[in-house]
């Protein structure tokens, strides 16, 4: 729970960045918009048709400029911002995922699921789940009553894997032909991507002025 709350005022705070940031940059376009604005209006006051036409483009020309120098800004400090995000909360959920390591009753239900989700997914025949050594000296003693629980009808080797891990299964046909990798690192890789779109989401709800920066 401590490091849920961590999460969420990280995240809570980086929000408050993001709007404090476009609202700067917002305010600071404007303001520049105007005074190129003003500055050219005073100056077509001596000026003939011709360059009347040649100021007002001349003045756009440096608002746009201004304003593309602006959002670029704003969308760097915004890419660090996600990363920032996506980093917590990722931090976050490792920390979640050792709690339920320790937690040993919560961590073997855990397993099974997993396993029992490989085995429907995983085309028909033999299987092997693999898991960190320590895994496998935790697990022997229960295997066959795990097993036949999370699938039955099937036979379903207790293996180790030498991979640095936190923990989880990795679940392959015998063959070699198939497998459902739900280690924590597979788990987290598969996240990273969602939580960076759901982290850009959130900034980018918190400016909706500032939309067209990410999709248009």
């Amino acid at each position: 729970m401590e490091a849920d709350a961590q999460v969420s005022q990280l995240e809570q705070a980086l929000i408050q960045q993001a709007e404090s940031l476009a609202r700067e940059q917002l305010q600071n376009a404007e303001s520049a918009r105007a005074r190129i604005l003003a500055e050219s209006a005073e100056k077509l006051k001596f000026a003939g048709e011709h360059e009347v036409l040649a100021a007002k483009v001349e003045a756009e020309r440096l608002v746009r400029r201004h304003s593309q120098t602006a959002e670029t800004r704003l969308v760097a400090e915004l890419d660090r911002l996600r990363w920032t995000l996506t980093e917590a909360t990722l931090a976050g959920v490792k920390t979640a995922f050792r709690k339920r390591v320790q937690d040993e009753a919560r961590y073997l239900l855990a397993l099974e699921a997993w396993l029992a989700a490989a085995a429907q997914a995983l085309p028909p025949g033999d299987l092997v789940a693999e898991v960190r050594p320590e895994d496998e000296r935790r697990l022997a003693p229960l295997w066959a009553g795990m097993a036949a629980r999370a699938a039955p009808g099937r036979t379903v080797t207790l293996a180790s894997h030498s991979q640095p891990s936190e923990g989880g299964i990795r679940v392959r046909g015998a063959d070699n032909r198939a497998q459902l990798d739900q280690t924590f690192e597979a788990r987290q890789a598969r996240l990273a991507d969602e939580l960076a779109r759901v982290a850009m989401e959130r900034l980018f709800a918190s400016a909706p002025d500032l939309g067209t920066l990410i999709h248009g």
